[in-house]
């Protein structure tokens, strides 16, 4: 073999360790994980484009509870936003209880909370809520459930994604038996921190990442 061939021998394989480590070096994002519906689904025919669930036509009053604003963006395994995906969220009130027919639990229900609402993301991704934090409530005798609110993200190419976001630093979480299904070094994608924020006096603002596979 001629010193030419040589050469272009080594250029061609340093060219593929360059395509290696370039695909070796690309970003990965982990799946966010899915957890239960629950019961309380109220239905895909009740969500309509709403993303403030605190004011209810015509009611007097906003609802009761802790103002919070949910900001959050949604990408695929690579990192990369996924624009137009369809977010829907719902919670109890802050009494702990969800609008719902079948939700045995006896505290008052809240006429001037949604309960319920959807949005869809930007071109970057991005989307946002204003709403109240939850309260727990009673799932069994034995069993408080910590306050969370339910995720649901669809885009046609996707796969569906349905989780449960968390506040963090509640004590309930660590003994919630939905929360501890999730193995414990994915746990912490679910939980969110909520700092106060100047949008609104009293209000905190908290962002939950959320990362979606293609089908």
């Amino acid at each position: 073999m001629n010193q030419r061939r040589v050469f272009l021998k080594g250029l061609a394989g340093l060219g593929a360790a360059v395509v290696c480590q370039k695909l070796s070096a690309s970003p990965s994002c982990a799946k966010t994980p899915a957890q239960t519906a629950g019961p309380f689904y109220p239905g895909e025919s009740q969500f309509f484009p709403d993303n403030d669930l605190t004011r209810v036509p015509g009611a007097s009053r906003p609802a009761l509870g802790e103002i919070i604003y949910i900001e959050g963006r949604v990408q695929d395994l690579l990192c990369q936003p996924v624009a137009d995906v369809n977010v829907e969220i719902w919670q109890a009130c802050a009494s702990g209880r969800y609008n719902n027919d079948r939700d045995p639990n006896p505290a008052p229900l809240d006429p001037a909370f949604k309960y319920w609402g959807e949005t869809f993301t930007d071109a970057q991704g991005r989307f946002n809520f204003k709403t109240i934090k939850p309260g727990a409530y009673p799932a069994t005798e034995d069993w408080d459930r910590p306050p969370h609110i339910h995720v649901r993200v669809a885009k046609r190419g996707y796969k569906d994604l349905i989780t449960q976001m968390y506040f963090k630093g509640d004590p309930l979480n660590d003994e919630d038996l939905i929360l501890k299904s999730t193995p414990a070094d994915q746990r912490s994608s679910l939980i969110v921190e909520f700092r106060p924020v100047a949008i609104e006096s009293g209000a905190t603002l908290g962002e939950f990442g959320i990362t979606i596979e293609k089908v």
